[in-house]
């Protein structure tokens, strides 16, 4: 009996290891497929210039106009996003925390918006666009994918404060302070660095999604000055090069694809670092 069950859990054991690893093959076979095929097409214009007259048929220029309109609908998605998600964190973990069959349900609610694709949430953001009269722009776009990033920023977030200790939350109360201190002066600063993943997390989904701003961002060649200009993103136009006829313009694509591909890797770090510096064994 015994020799069965050490048969199995080393079976387990090396199942559980090549899974793993072969995840991690497949990240990294992702990422060399898309720097072989890009690197030859990067350069500084591609990160420095907006598209001029042609760029999709082999012009000169880059798609900075794609990388700053990505960062201000990333950022300012984000911005509401944490707005939005914080408080509800909070709540749901502070002010519910007597209620476990509503927290149950918020969740369950919260994980079916999180599952939802984001063309839903684009076809969404647009008939509210119509429905406001906005046209297809940054603002729509930002509307559009802080909808999309919420509920990945509430649960993200809700997770990381559910493992925090109930004694803290009463000691808390027990000391006098009100279930608003406590949840943004003992609560929230526990999880603090669940915070800055949720946070980061929420980003690059945003950062990175086509579906939802496909018909609410619009795309234009320029960088937007104002919110209710049109705002081209990378993943658009990743999508625009590659369905080009011109072997030159596709390889452009997988260019674009690195500078997206190394800004989501760079976020990954920063996440791992931040949630690091700020555990909650280095809080004071």
């Amino acid at each position: 009996m015994r020799k069965i069950k050490a048969i199995e859990e080393k079976f387990f054991i090396w199942l559980s290891a090549f899974m793993t690893y072969s995840l991690i093959l497949v990240l990294a076979f992702i990422i060399v497929v898309i720097f072989y095929k890009g690197f030859d097409a990067l350069n500084w214009d591609m990160v420095l210039k907006t598209p001029r007259g042609g760029y999709y048929y082999g012009g000169e220029g880059g798609v900075l106009n794609a990388i700053a309109g990505s960062l201000y609908i990333a950022v300012g998605a984000s911005i509401i996003a944490i707005f939005l998600g914080v408080p509800a964190a909070l709540y749901i973990n502070v002010q519910l925390i007597r209620y476990r069959k509503t927290q149950n349900t918020i969740r369950y609610f919260l994980d079916a918006l999180w599952g939802i694709p984001s063309i839903v949430y684009g076809a969404f953001g647009f008939t509210l666009m119509l429905w406001m009269g906005m046209n297809a722009s940054l603002l729509a776009g930002i509307i559009t994918v802080a909808l999309l990033i919420s509920p990945i920023m509430v649960r993200t977030f809700d997770e990381v404060l559910s493992t925090i200790p109930k004694g803290l939350y009463e000691a808390s109360l027990a000391l006098g302070s009100t279930r608003t201190e406590t949840a943004f002066r003992v609560i929230f600063k526990q999880g603090f660095s669940g915070f800055i993943t949720a946070a980061l997390l929420a980003f690059g989904r945003g950062i990175g999604d086509a579906a939802s701003v496909l018909f609410t961002a619009g795309y234009t060649d320029n960088i937007p000055v104002n919110l209710d200009e049109p705002a081209a993103t990378l993943p658009l136009a990743i999508f625009f090069q590659l369905g080009s006829p011109i072997p030159e313009v596709r390889e452009r694509a997988f260019a674009s694809a690195v500078i997206l591909t190394f800004i989501i890797l760079m976020l990954s770090f920063i996440a791992r670092y931040f949630a690091k510096r700020y555990s909650r064994t280095n809080l004071k």
